[in-house]
């Protein structure tokens, strides 16, 4: 608690009136990540009626980018918490149940489980891009703009009407 008061630049005693430990600065930390991550959640099921797929996977696909400045001790949070799995689960159930919402939305008469399995190639390109973004995973300069290429083309694919919905077996 100590460190977190001075990386806050706050005296501890103002950190301990408000929370009297870790586990409940933690617990705030999370409530305030899924509250604003709602919210950002809120604004893309507004807009996945209206906008195409190729601009609905720019909108998923930059969420996690468009966050991680503002979630950075949350993310550091998850990764020192080993004893938080079923948070961890519950934010990743979440977040694919909003993604799926969110391509349900752009395209009412896509499949549900069909929905589910975009959802989670989505989740994942969202994950790769932030870790391209802040050089945590293998990139270079144009990487990332080929992942974006990517999702917009993947999103099509499987969204517009007559979309195709397996990979043909050679």
């Amino acid at each position: 608690m100590a460190e977190i008061a001075a990386r806050a630049d706050a005296k501890i005693g103002s950190l301990y009136r408000f929370f009297p430990n870790k586990d409940a600065l933690a617990a705030a930390l999370t409530s305030q990540y899924s509250e604003a991550l709602r919210a950002e959640f809120d604004a893309i099921h507004a807009r996945a009626a209206d906008a195409t797929p190729q601009e609905l996977g720019d909108i998923l696909i930059d969420l996690l980018v468009k966050r991680h400045p503002q979630t950075r001790a949350f993310a550091a949070l998850m990764d020192s918490r080993a004893d938080w799995p079923e948070v961890r689960l519950q934010l990743r159930t979440q977040t694919l149940a909003d993604i799926k919402t969110a391509l349900a939305t752009c395209a009412p008469d896509l499949d549900d489980k069909q929905a589910e399995d975009v959802a989670t190639v989505v989740l994942n390109n969202m994950k790769t891009m932030l870790g391209m973004t802040i050089n945590d995973a293998p990139t270079t300069p144009g990487a990332p703009d080929q992942l974006r290429l990517m999702n917009r083309l993947y999103l099509e694919a499987v969204l517009r009407p007559g979309r195709l919905t397996e990979l043909p077996i050679r």
